[in-house]
């Protein structure tokens, strides 16, 4: 298995950027009649970190992840930066090629 981080393009500076987890997501609950104290921690998957860059890349996640998907698998790495899990060498540049035929110099893999 081959690891790569997904970098999109910054819609402000146009750099290239990608989103990192630094803590899991914290779930609280709130009802109308009574006190809930119970807060629970939860990973965010790829895909889930992937979307969280709308609004942020110059392009939408969601296509972003459809051709991802094609040849590889969305994952959060032990750093919590989004990556692309790819079986081989030949899928890493089959999806370098999709993505820069689909996305131009938007949308970028990097080890």
């Amino acid at each position: 298995m081959t690891r790569m981080r997904l970098f999109g393009r910054c819609r402000i500076y146009h750099d290239p950027v990608t989103p990192v987890l630094r803590a899991p997501a914290q779930i609280g609950w709130e009802a109308w009649f009574r006190s809930i104290d119970l807060v629970t921690s939860q990973q965010l998957k790829g895909e889930e970190l992937l979307l969280r860059t709308r609004g942020w890349w110059t392009v939408e996640p969601v296509e972003v992840a459809e051709v991802v998907k094609k040849y590889g698998k969305l994952v959060v790495g032990e750093g919590g930066e989004l990556m692309v899990e790819l079986t081989d060498q030949k899928s890493v540049e089959a999806l370098s090629t999709a993505l820069s035929e689909r996305f131009a110099d938007q949308v970028l893999i990097a080890p």
